[in-house]
């Protein structure tokens, strides 16, 4: 039967259009080279056939005559001949489907009723069924080797055969299409020798008449041939396991073929293009599982009428139709954004049909959406990912099938058309694309789409010659450019021949290009990166840099040896905005040699013009704002300005010379320092004369104002200069003198730069420091009269006041708090800190000279006490909790005396005792050495019955006193002070004759309270003494020791504790507290003390020189 069959194999699989089919002949082949220029004379021919002249009305009516109503009765006829469902969801009776293509085509009841009476009166087609025959998988084996070797019988029946068939099948038949159809009809597959996985890819043509009744036929079958006696012996000796089968060949009869299964389908029931996998099912029950069968199924057309559109082939007339389809889907929608490839469900369904009808390949349909859109991306706004979708499917395709030579031209033509039409977008990217979020992804997509159309292996084939699209791009952008820049200067052309204008516009054009630049920066240089790996910032700004190193060179050459202010002044926009384009060269990625690199020499010529104005307009501005000052703080209330007007708008003029030195940027480096002086000198000259149009400031409104508001506007002044100071002092920062010093370490000595910046700067702040210094000492002033004259009422006199010491001091205290808060509130923190410094010094200046003037008469101590707590008040108020002064500025070594002074002149006699026994406790505790020798003592204190109990052990390395070389030492024990131990007598050892190393263990016991221990200063004074009969015993050594650290005193417990105690010597007429007592001399107590440690000075050796 395979002489029936009109198959076709995979390596045969040329994809054709329906005309080369059906037997037309095909085109003449060309050589590649001539592909290129065939596509362009066919597009020149078919452009000679337009008129340019013809008339609109005209034009459409032929358009619609000779292109529309073809494609209308092609679609007609597709309806009324349509075969199958769609593959849409949505289902659609043919007059939906004719009311579609006349709103689509544009046509009149008339005409669409004219036209489809011609299509009802054209001669039907042929109803085929494609049936292409793939693969199948898991069949049944019956030959002995379990394996098959299956082909395929094929048909199509109709109601009379089958009915036929069923009445003359008297009794079940294994063979149901040979017997049902005759041989013409029947259509028979390759057998594939031994497989159970046959695959075949063949393709059969099926005629058919009606499709309701009609059903597709398919059963496989394994070819049965005759085999040899010895072939089937040595088949069972290789494998037994087909003995089985062996035996059922043996009773079949010789040459039958055994069936496989059968797959049969209603035509009605099937859409007009199936791919799908299809169960082979048995006759029986017997073996219902074997395996399945994978089909393509078209329903197309033969013998089509060729009268509905002469001359065109299917496939031009589905582009027609598509284009149409797409037009008409644009038109009736309302939104603006671009079309995204989406159609109606009755275009999908006449586009599936027409196609499917007619033997159109995806590939050729595909090829047809390309086109259509692409040419539609050109006239309409096209979402550009369906393009990118077309592209990768006709890539897809490519690998799979071929394409006929003209489809394969026109592939061609479209492709590099589209090419050079996004060249020419590229080009003009600015005016199309502008750095917008919602364009830059437009220009994106359509650089993806270039990209995509040159790695298509179509391309490459299409196209032989080599195609670089990076450089493409990079030509198309600096072709781009360079039309920008020329449209954009026959913008700005000057309107006279003055160079003030001819600058003008040179500046413009110059302000149009930056900003371009810092859009080719900072947009669209992500997108050409990311898209075709161009810079397109580098590309832009190196032939920007030549464009404009052009323009710069002429103008200039103009303005040579005419320089001027206003010309100068008109330069500077200029210079500027050549400045920060030159700075952008950071950002690029290859840089070389540029054009511009040194233009800055060319307006060396009004870089003088330049600062001079610079100068002189902020001088004018200085003095304008002096002249309105007030001289009030700017803001009062939680967050405080109290300097005034014309301090800020001071900062605010001087900071613009500071910015001309980083827009000037001047590259050499010698000449850049001394324009770093001469801005330097500038900006000390408007500070100095700041401070002298200041001062006449005060002096004029001062002329008519209470004292109270010149100090207030004396105060704003100080704080004026203290913020001119501090903007000084930022100054270097401000104008990067560390950055310039690195610059010129080549040409500037270090000396040199020292000498000449910071002396300038400093010249000016010293010129301020001196003016706030003098108008503090005029605060100052006034402040010290008046705390002198409080401090000096508080003196005694000759009696003692009645006033308290707080009562007193009040005055005084009531006055600074006063003054003080006035002024923090009025001067800045510096300057308040600056005037509390001298006002401080100068307050414990005058408070030690009351007191050390002041004779020491009665009531002396009450007024020392209340110096001494006036002294303290007032470190209080001017440290201030930590926000005024610090406390180690406070205690100056001339407060640390007043102190001491004031506090001993405050105590009575009994309170200075007691210190003068803690001194000798302090000093006991740091005495190191025995040069006197030592005594050792065993102490403790009991609670319970309130006795200090004192064991005296021993002495050692005593003075030899006599004049044997030895003494006779006895060891004295007093507490002290007298005042606390008024009724305790001292106690004495036994008196150890010529020995300096006594021993005497003995036991003292002393009746007195626990609060008398622990009062301030109460000790144990251990006397050692040298016996003698006739004289005074001679002086051998004391020691002091504190009854708060005896055992059973303090928290530790009443264990004896044993203490070895150096002796020590008094040094005479050193101690101020001994001074103080006997200058008390009213005071017999006192100085009955004072006698008797002087005394003790008398005999001690400390004072004698070795």
């Amino acid at each position: 039967m395979s002489d029936q069959s009109e198959s076709s194999s995979t390596g045969d699989n040329l994809l054709q259009t329906p005309e080369q089919e059906h037997g037309l002949t095909r085109p003449r082949q060309l050589a590649p080279g001539h592909i290129r220029k065939l596509g362009v004379t066919r597009k020149l021919r078919e452009r000679r056939d337009l008129k340019e002249d013809e008339d609109p009305e005209e034009k459409a009516r032929r358009h619609k005559e000779f292109e529309l109503k073809p494609l209308y009765k092609e679609l007609l006829y597709t309806i009324a001949h349509k075969m199958g469902k769609a593959t849409s969801a949505e289902v659609f009776t043919d007059s939906q489907l004719h009311q579609y293509i006349q709103e689509a085509f544009t046509m009149t009841e008339s005409e669409h009723s004219s036209l489809t009476e011609k299509v009802q009166s054209t001669e039907p087609p042929v109803y085929c069924l494609m049936a292409t025959l793939k693969e199948a998988k898991g069949i049944l084996g019956k030959d002995v080797s379990g394996f098959s070797d299956p082909y395929c019988l094929l048909t199509i029946m109709e109601d009379e055969e089958e009915s036929r068939t069923r009445r003359s099948r008297a009794k079940p038949c294994k063979s149901i299409v040979k017997d049902a159809v005759s041989d013409d009809k029947l259509y028979q597959s390759d057998i594939k020798k031994q497989t159970l996985n046959p695959i075949w890819n063949q393709t059969f043509v099926m005629e058919f008449g009606d499709m309701v009744g009609a059903s597709f036929h398919l059963e496989m079958w394994d070819k049965d041939e005759e085999v040899s006696l010895t072939q089937k012996l040595e088949e069972i000796k290789t494998n037994f396991n087909s003995l089985r089968r062996m035996i059922k060949e043996a009773k079949k009869e010789k040459g039958t073929d055994d069936f496989l299964g059968k797959v049969v389908l209603k035509l009605q029931d099937l859409h007009c293009t199936e791919d799908n996998w299809y169960n082979l099912e048995p006759r029986t029950e017997t073996y219902p599982d074997r395996g399945q069968c994978h089909l393509n199924l078209k329903f197309i057309h033969k013998a089509r009428d060729g009268t509905l559109s002469a001359g065109r082939n299917a496939y031009i007339n589905y582009c027609g139709i598509l284009q149409q389809f797409v037009q008409a889907y644009i038109s009736k929608q309302q939104s603006s954004a671009p079309w995204k490839g989406d159609l109606c469900g009755e275009a999908q369904t006449l586009l599936e049909l027409y196609a499917t009808q007619n033997d159109l390949s995806p590939f050729l349909q595909d090829l047809a959406k390309w086109v259509a859109y692409s040419k539609l991306y050109q006239s309409l706004e096209v979402d550009s990912s369906v393009l990118l979708q077309q592209l990768t499917s006709i890539e897809y395709h490519w690998h799979q099938q071929e394409l006929p030579y003209q489809q394969k031209q026109e592939l061609g033509d479209s492709l590099h058309g589209f090419l050079q039409y996004g060249l020419c977008l590229v080009a003009k990217y600015r005016d199309i694309f502008p750095p917008t979020p919602r364009d830059t992804p437009k220009l994106h997509t359509l650089l993806r789409i270039l990209v995509q159309i040159c790695k298509t292996r179509a391309f490459q084939k299409l196209n032989p010659a080599h195609f670089e699209l990076h450089d493409a791009v990079s030509d198309a952008i600096q072709t781009g450019t360079e039309e920008w820049f020329t449209i954009k200067k026959g913008l700005h052309q000057p309107m006279t021949k003055e160079l003030s204008e001819i600058v003008s516009a040179l500046s413009r054009l110059i302000v149009e290009v930056q900003e371009d630049i810092k859009h080719n920066k900072d947009a669209w240089n992500r997108v050409f990166v990311s898209a075709v790996q161009v810079d397109v910032f580098t590309v832009v700004y190196k032939r920007f840099d030549s464009l404009l190193a052009k323009e710069v060179r002429e103008t200039l050459s103009l303005v040579e040896g005419q320089m001027e202010q206003a010309l100068a002044s008109s330069l500077f926009p200029v210079y500027l905005s050549l400045q920060l384009i030159h700075k952008d060269k950071a950002f690029l990625q290859k840089r070389g040699l540029l054009e511009l690199t040194n233009f800055q020499e060319g307006f060396r010529e009004a870089l003088p013009y330049w600062l001079n104005q610079a100068f002189s307009t902020t001088q004018d501005r200085v003095e304008r704002a002096v002249q309105v000052d007030q001289l009030q703080p700017l803001q009062s209330g939680a967050v405080p300005i109290k300097h005034s007007s014309s301090a800020v708008d001071l900062v605010a003029c001087i900071q613009p010379i500071c910015q001309l030195w980083e827009q000037l940027s001047w590259p050499d480096p010698e000449e850049a320092f001394m324009l770093m002086v001469k801005l330097t000198e500038d900006v000390c000259k408007i500070v100095v004369n700041y401070c002298h149009i200041l001062k006449e400031r005060v002096r004029v409104l001062s002329e008519n104002s209470d004292h109270g508001s010149a100090i207030n506007m004396l105060c704003v002044v100080v704080n004026d200069l203290e913020h001119l100071r501090s903007v000084l002092t930022r100054l270097p920062t401000q104008l990067n003198w560390a950055g310039l010093r690195d610059r010129t370490q080549t040409v500037i000595g270090e000396s040199q730069f020292h000498n000449t910046l910071p002396s300038q700067l400093q010249q000016a702040q010293s010129v301020l420091s001196r003016e706030i210094r003098s108008a503090l000492d005029t605060l100052g002033k006034k402040l010290n009269t008046d705390i002198e004259t409080h401090v000096r009422s508080m003196s005694t006199r000759r009696r003692i006041p009645s006033k308290s010491t707080e009562d007193a001091a009040a005055p005084l205290m009531r006055y600074l708090e006063q003054e003080l808060h006035y002024m923090n509130e009025n001067l800045v923190q510096e300057n308040f800190n600056s005037l509390l410094t001298p006002l401080w010094n100068n307050s414990v200046k005058i408070i030690h000279q009351v007191a050390t003037q002041t004779p020491q008469q009665e009531g002396f101590m009450v007024f020392c006490h209340r110096l001494l707590y006036t002294l303290q008040c007032l470190e209080q108020c001017f440290h201030a909790e930590g926000n005024g002064l610090p406390l180690k500025e406070l205690h100056s070594d001339e407060y640390k005396t007043l102190k001491a002074h004031l506090t001993h002149n405050s105590l009575s006699s009994r309170q200075l005792v007691e210190k003068f026994l803690e001194r000798k406790i302090s000093e006991q505790r740091d005495y190191s050495g025995e040069k006197y020798g030592a005594v050792t003592l065993l102490t403790s204190y009991r609670r319970s019955d309130q006795r200090l109990r004192v064991e005296v052990l021993n002495a050692v390395k005593l003075l030899p006193m006599d004049s044997n070389g030895l003494s006779d030492p006895f060891v004295q024990l007093c507490l002290e002070p007298y005042h606390v131990f008024p009724e305790v007598e001292p106690r004495c050892t036994q008196i150890k004759r010529n020995d300096l190393n006594p021993l005497f263990d003995e036991a003292f016991e002393f009746l007195v309270s626990l609060e008398q221990c622990q009062a301030p200063g109460a000790c144990l004074v251990v006397t050692v003494l040298d016996y003698d009969t006739l004289m005074t015993d001679d002086f051998e050594g004391e020691a002091f020791l504190a009854l708060k650290n005896i055992p059973g005193v303090g928290e530790q417990p009443d264990t004896p504790d044993q203490k070895r105690l150096p002796l020590m010597h008094p040094k005479p007429n050193e101690d101020s507290i001994l001074k103080l007592l006997e200058s008390r001399r009213g005071e017999r107590e006192a100085q009955a003390y004072v006698k008797k440690r002087r005394q003790r000075e008398r005999q001690s050796q400390e004072g004698i020189q070795p």
